[in-house]
């Protein structure tokens, strides 16, 4: 293996280590953890602190588990320097540094713990001696003695006491029979007087016969009856209530039958609960001598396992910080064996915990960085014009106006989705071809645009793709390149529906004022040439014909006038539809009947696609709208030259599309117009003579009203090769349009379709 091949192995392996076998980094710390928490645990049990009694089990099985952790520090520790010498075999970089730093480590942590180890011991072997010595043994026994001297005196005073109120009792034992208070009285003096605040006289069987009104309360717990049959009236037995805090005497009454003197003197508490105190530690202090041997033993070894733990401890930490210190230094001479071969590409992992080895790590990083920037710096300019280029198409794809970018040299550079949608042709297609020869519409706009200071340029055309007109709204932006040419962004939006909206609600209220206007000289006209007639009629004699052929003409041109007028209303003033539920089916029959009446020289058929067909519609309205459609269907089919069709035939197709009725109306008339065709759904737009224009704009105003719109396509486009025109009627099974706020917006919306 080269020195080059082993640089870039030293690398990896100190890059991928920490990250590949995480458990590595987290063992070490975790045996030292067990290792002292077991030898804490050792030394709370055999110093009794907890609940475990230190039996010799108990020891036996902390060992073993102390054992078992230096074992495994030991393993570990022996693994990590077998590490350290096949490093050093290997030839690795900084292999001889980490031998160093690892002897030195070890040395620096097996002196403090021999010398803890050796303190340790000695010190507690001092403390015992000291602690099982004569005079602390005789200072624990004096405070006992005292202690029990107290309680002793109070035992002497109470027999001396109880010895004198029994005589004086045994003396009264006629005043016990004759007067009972003043025995009573006597009995309580004879308390008070020597300090006894509990005396009373009980029999065998623990009665109390009399007590003693001394004026303490206090409960004194009477001797049992078994304790009683074996005391005598010289000997008062005695006995001290540490607990309760006094010391009671009871002696058999002379001259009495079975009677029995109790008394109670109460202690000093201060110097009871000092009594109680003494005892416990005296106690424990012999039991503590009793168990020396075992003492010194369990710190022994709890100091070696200790020392020995941290021993293994410190040994190995020193082990994981050489292998911390050492790794950074390794990477960067392996790092600079690679650079010295031309590899500039290569980085040392830099870790922020490494403190100042990771600022050298970062150091080295920038000079093989400076070294190649020059080069990098062209490849990163063209990465990132790429990624500006593909930013810069997805918001143009995602973008819902046309845009259309062109260069200096007038050519189109970008074009989006929405702009192939509205000029009709391909990305493809387009791409570095004139913009005057794909959209000459923009020539004009594109001319001011050139010759304008003004950097934003606005306004409207008109432009014709598949015989579907459309007004678009155009801003023209320019940018100035570093070149003297200029570029420009064209961005377009589709304003057709909201200037067909525009156009009709002017002239629906041009309508209204025409009809208001005219409709009043009507009547008045229409009335004097039929009163010229009666009048006159009988006594012209010459010329006759022309008078009535003139009257006649007046009065037919006023209804003329008057049914014009009449659609002018019926336009200006729509009715609101009433929405009911009905039956799309019946309502296209029944209109196809009376139009088959109406027109017997044409075939016109029903094609019901569902029977029943239910929705919320207003009857009377779309009866009128496909009565309308039908109606010019059928004066399509007359405008044909005489010879070109054998006989007329219109086609009825009423179907369901999802949440929509569609009523087709097919025929093999003379068909509508390429040009200009979405005007024939504007007001006053005809191409018959005699036409309003206002049929195909109410029908549109009414599915409107009903959530939906009027389709003006060829028949061919639903029947290859077949002539004549296919008008679609499609509104909303609701009877309402799903975007109230759209409804509401616009006056009147219709959308011509001739493609799909």
């Amino acid at each position: 293996m080269s020195a080059v091949e082993a640089s870039a192995q030293s690398i990896e392996q100190s890059a991928a280590e920490p990250a590949s076998r995480p458990w590595h980094r987290l063992l070490a710390p975790f045996a030292v953890a067990v290792a002292l928490l077991s030898a804490f645990l050792t030394f709370v049990v055999l110093t009794g602190l907890t609940p475990i009694a230190p039996t010799h089990e108990i020891v036996v099985t902390f060992l073993l588990i102390n054992g078992a952790t230096i074992l495994l520090l030991l393993g570990i520790i022996a693994r990590e320097v077998w590490q350290v010498v096949q490093a050093r075999r290997r030839g690795r970089a900084a292999a001889r540094l980490h031998v160093q730093i690892v002897s030195l480590f070890s040395v620096i942590a097996v002196l403090p713990a021999v010398l803890v180890s050796i303190v340790a011991n000695v010190t507690i072997d001092r403390g015992l001696d000291r602690l099982f010595s004569v005079r602390t043994r005789a200072v624990i026994e004096n405070s006992l003695i005292v202690a029990n001297a107290y309680v002793y005196e109070h035992a002497q005073l109470i027999r001396g006491d109880i010895l004198g109120m029994s005589n004086d009792i045994a003396r009264a034992r006629p005043l016990y029979d004759q007067d009972r208070q003043t025995f009573r009285s006597l009995l309580t003096s004879s308390a008070k007087s020597r300090n006894l605040p509990g005396a009373m006289i009980i029999d065998k069987d623990r009665n109390i016969l009399e007590t003693a009104a001394t004026g303490i309360r206090q409960d004194f717990q009477t001797p049992a009856a078994d304790f009683l049959k074996n005391v005598t009236e010289e000997d008062p037995q005695i006995a001290v209530f540490i607990e309760q805090n006094y010391v009671a005497a009871v002696i058999r009454l002379r001259a009495f039958q079975d009677t029995f003197l109790y008394v109670a003197r109460l202690l000093d508490p201060r110097v009871v609960a000092q009594l109680q105190q003494t005892q416990a530690s005296v106690k424990e202090y012999a039991e503590l001598e009793s168990r020396r041997l075992g003492i010194q033993v369990a710190f022994a070894l709890m100091f070696t396992v200790i020392a020995l733990t941290v021993l293994m401890s410190s040994v190995l930490i020193g082990l994981n910080f050489a292998n911390w210190l050492v790794a950074p230094i390794r990477r960067l001479m392996g790092a600079a064996n690679l650079v010295s071969t031309g590899d500039l590409h290569v980085q040392v992992p830099v870790i922020k915990s490494e403190g100042d080895l990771a600022s050298l790590g970062e150091t080295f990083n920038k000079m093989t960085q400076e070294l190649r920037t020059q080069r990098d710096d062209l490849m990163n300019a063209s990465g990132l014009i790429d990624s500006r280029r593909r930013f810069i198409e997805a918001v143009l794809s995602s973008a819902s106006a046309g845009i259309i970018g062109v260069d200096g040299a007038g050519k189109i550079a970008v074009l989006n989705r929405s702009a192939e949608k509205l000029i009709g042709h391909s990305e493809s297609e387009v791409l570095s071809k004139p913009l005057s020869e794909i959209v000459p519409e923009l020539n004009d706009l594109m001319a001011t645009a050139r010759s304008s200071a003004q950097r934003l340029l606005q306004g409207q055309i008109e432009i014709s793709r598949d015989s579907v007109e459309r007004n678009l709204s155009v801003r023209v932006s320019s940018e100035q390149t570093g070149q003297s040419n200029e570029s420009y962004i064209i961005t377009l939006d589709d304003i057709t529906e909201l200037v067909t909206a525009q156009r009709t609600s002017a002239w629906a209220d041009v309508a209204r004022r025409i009809a208001h206007e005219i409709k009043n000289p009507l009547t008045p006209i229409q009335l004097s040439a039929e009163r010229i007639r009666r009048k006159f009629g009988k006594v012209i004699t010459e010329d006759r014909p022309i008078f009535d052929q003139c009257t006649d003409t007046i009065i037919r041109q006023v209804d003329d006038i008057r049914r014009m007028v009449d659609e002018f209303s019926k336009f200006a003033r729509m009715p609101k539809p009433v929405i009911e539920g009905e039956d799309v089916a019946d309502t296209v029959r029944q209109v196809v009947f009376l139009m088959r009446v109406g027109h017997p020289d044409v075939d016109i058929e029903a094609d019901i696609k569902q029977e029943p067909m239910h929705a919320k519609f207003d009857r009377r309205l779309i009866s009128q709208g496909l009565t309308n459609i039908i109606k010019n269907a059928t004066e399509a089919i007359g405008a044909v030259p005489p010879g070109e069709i054998e006989r007329g035939h219109i086609n009825v197709i009423a179907a369901r599309e999802n949440d929509d009725i569609v009523i087709d109306v097919v025929d093999n008339g003379i068909g509508l117009p390429k040009e200009s065709r979405a005007r024939l759904l504007e007001p006053y737009v005809t191409t018959r003579e005699k036409g309003t224009g206002l049929g195909l704009a109410i029908v549109g105003r009414v599915l409107e009203d009903h959530g939906g719109r009027i389709e003006l396509n060829d028949a061919s486009a639903l029947r290859p090769g077949a002539r004549g025109a296919w008008v679609r009627m499609r509104f909303s099974v609701l009877g309402q349009a799903k975007d109230a706020g759209a409804a509401e917006s616009n006056e009147i919306k219709a959308e011509a379709v001739t493609g799909n």
